[in-house]
């Protein structure tokens, strides 16, 4: 570094100023703006719901089953729903989808304040929610390239996308703390319920160019078959959603356990709760930054697998923990760890994906992102009745270090064929691709 030039803080000042670019476009600063506010809300009910059935149950199993229930629509369906997303119009879907998640959080506070809600009600709406989940994520995923117009700012858009759901994250749970102590569980539903009402309102003031959609005569079972095959015929796309699967199985249902980790090893109540879910935002919200600073995605398919191993050392730390300030540092670790694996694979996905099959392979990561969550779910909780709760988390840990390992021993084959996409994209110079191809004839003819 060249201190007479000043070199180093006008390198700084570059990659601050990069972390906010995909706000220049208008319809992405609204659907941000918008989503900020609603999702503040959705934290505020994902906080309030175990809370509130395990306060009811005492059920360590319920927990898992009310998990399972709002994630299972999303595997059975998102395969489907990617097949009638790139079918369909994407901004008319967001906007349904938002209407119906308001309706099931207004049917969810209306329970409780006519004293009615019980468990089975929250289950069953949990399924509701989750139907409209699998049409809503690779919906919304596939909506981010309509509203950035160049390709080079998708993963900027991506990551900002990660952060404003983890600034969500952070401000959500230790607001949800307060609220179910002082005014109880209905009232974080209703505040949920009314959030979307911004969001509804943003959609609608985009201004979105109707995209001239070919009029498919093609069967809804060959759509799927074709994007499966595309999926999982692309060693990308096949080692990224395969790795996010197991991390996703195993590792990220931590936060299902969360409940009786502040109650039965901390001894804490809800504000303990609120505070560790509010540091694993943190850590989350941290690492999004962290990619939105960075120009495009070269180099993110070798931080995902790193990212995985720190995310599983974070889970097996936190199972050791019996301290709040050190339970709370853990939950900011695993937070950081779980947001780099997803937005990474994210934006990888996004950049090499062809743009007629990008709601069918979201689906897929749907799937393994969130649909794989729900048997993670259940045997977060079965395991945690039988070997206790810490135990669970570390066997979650050391489950995501393999899966990390594996992928790295994919790792040099996955860049041979992703670093030419990424110089047709721009992203990489020319020479990159130059460099495999030499080397690998090199070791051809060795």
């Amino acid at each position: 570094m060249n201190w007479k030039t000043n070199t180093y803080p006008e390198k700084v000042s570059d990659r601050f100023k990069h972390i906010f670019r995909s706000l220049h476009y208008r319809n992405y600063r609204l659907f941000f703006g918008g989503q900020s506010i609603s999702l503040i809300g959705t934290w505020i009910q994902r906080i309030a719901m175990p809370w509130l059935v395990y306060d009811i149950s005492h059920s360590v199993v319920l927990l898992g089953v009310v998990g399972f229930a709002s994630q299972i629509p999303t595997f059975l369906l998102a395969s489907f729903a990617g097949v009638i997303v790139d079918r369909s119009n994407r901004y008319h879907i967001l906007i349904a989808t938002q209407v119906l998640a308001m309706l099931q959080a207004l049917a969810l506070a209306s329970l409780f304040f006519v004293h009615t809600l019980q468990v089975w009600h929250i289950i069953a709406l949990s399924i509701i929610l989750g139907i409209i989940n699998a049409f809503d994520v690779p919906a919304r995923q596939s909506f981010l390239v309509e509203m950035v117009e160049k390709k080079g700012d998708l993963g900027n858009a991506i990551a900002l996308n990660s952060s404003m759901v983890n600034g969500a994250r952070l401000l959500g749970p230790s607001i949800a703390g307060v609220l179910i102590a002082v005014a109880g569980e209905g009232t974080c539903f209703l505040i949920n319920g009314l959030s979307y009402i911004v969001v509804i309102v943003s959609l609608l003031r985009m201004r979105v160019i109707p995209k001239i959609r070919i009029k498919r005569t093609t069967k809804v079972i060959h759509e799927l078959r074709e994007g499966f095959k595309y999926t999982f015929g692309f060693i990308p796309i096949k080692s990224i959603i395969l790795l996010l699967a197991v991390v996703s199985l195993m590792g990220m249902s931590y936060s299902v356990l969360m409940p009786v980790f502040a109650k039965e090893i901390l001894h804490g109540n809800s504000h303990t709760f609120g505070f560790l879910m509010g540091g694993s935002g943190l850590g989350a919200l941290t690492g999004a930054l962290y990619l939105a600073s960075r120009k495009n995605a070269a180099g993110l398919e070798k931080l995902i697998p790193i990212s995985a191993v720190f995310f599983g050392l974070g889970l097996i730390a936190l199972s050791l923990a019996r301290i709040f300030w050190l339970s709370l540092m853990m939950m900011v670790a695993t937070g950081l760890g779980m947001m780099l694996v997803m937005a990474s694979s994210n934006t990888v996905i996004q950049t090499v994906v062809d743009d007629n099959k990008r709601g069918r392979v979201m689906s897929f990561y749907a799937m393994a992102f969130m649909g794989t969550a729900p048997f993670g779910s259940l045997l977060s909780g079965g395991l945690a009745k039988i070997i206790g709760t810490p135990l669970t988390l570390a066997f979650g840990g050391v489950t995501c270090i393999a899966g990390a390992l594996l992928y790295l021993r994919k790792l040099p084959e996955l860049q041979k064929v992703i670093h030419p996409v990424y110089v047709n994209l721009g992203i990489l110079p020319k020479d990159i691709a130059g460099n495999s191809s030499l080397k690998k004839s090199e070791t051809e003819s060795i």
